[in-house]
């Protein structure tokens, strides 16, 4: 995979077909890498690049070939501003966006952050507060992610991932995406797509919160994994959609 280097951040990525660019993040929660598209329940980087020029990266410190500070004071804006950077470097401009799992959060941050360049996100399985797991993401970096950079990486102290985690999880209307508020969300004039999941990371509340307070957002069936059929019409719903709104 390729790679580039901004001050003290370096991103790896991947690019697979042509035509309007579509920057893809697999699910994964801080684990989130280009490696783990085939784990995904449909994996957009193959299957859209037939029509899209889809890009893929290794998030910052996920375990793969990204690595840079870990950003305290705004971990949700550095991950938009590695992003961003990426398709700078890229020389992309305006580009479509489709988010799994903590995907999600990054969408809405893309749109708060740069609202001109995001023409239209998909938000599938998004990340969400559950009331009956409220920490779920939090213990999920203090179980998984956290361990794992610290054995790598000398200069990280636990002290550092609890305030990161809790930055992350705990700060802004922990209630609800973790990225962005509310007020935001009614704000955004962002065409958006939400697909739905339940579970404890994946929260169907606050996913059909998303679609109804958003002006410009549409929300699919749920389910719409469990049956082939209604898969298919889904998956179709989606890449109509992306293609509605490439410029």
């Amino acid at each position: 995979m390729p790679s580039f280097t901004k001050g003290d951040v370096t991103i790896q990525y991947e690019e697979k077909g042509s035509g309007f660019p579509l920057l893809v993040t697999p699910g994964g929660g801080l684990n989130s890498v280009a490696s783990g598209w085939p784990r995904q329940v449909i994996n957009v980087f193959e299957d859209l690049s037939d029509e899209f020029r889809c890009i893929t990266m290794d998030q910052r410190n996920a375990g793969g070939g990204s690595t840079g500070p870990v950003q305290v004071d705004d971990p949700w804006g550095a991950f938009a501003d590695d992003q961003l950077s990426l398709l700078d470097h890229l020389g992309v401009q305006q580009f479509g966006f489709i988010g799994f799992c903590i995907g999600g959060p990054f969408a809405l941050k893309l749109m708060e952050r740069a609202p001109n360049r995001i023409v239209a996100a998909v938000l599938c399985q998004p990340v969400g507060s559950n009331v009956a797991f409220p920490d779920s993401m939090y213990d999920s970096g203090q179980n998984q992610w956290g361990p794992g950079l610290m054995s790598q990486r000398s200069d990280v102290s636990q002290e550092t991932i609890d305030s990161y985690l809790h930055n992350l999880y705990r700060d802004l209307e922990p209630d609800f995406v973790y990225s962005v508020s509310r007020d935001f969300v009614r704000s955004c004039q962002t065409p958006m797509m939400v697909m739905p999941d339940n579970t404890p990371s994946h929260s169907y509340e606050v996913a059909i919160e998303v679609g109804e307070l958003a002006p410009n957002a549409v929300t699919t069936v749920y389910p719409w994994k469990e049956d082939a059929d209604v898969m298919a019409a889904t998956i179709t719903q989606m890449r109509d959609f992306l293609k509605a709104h490439r410029t």
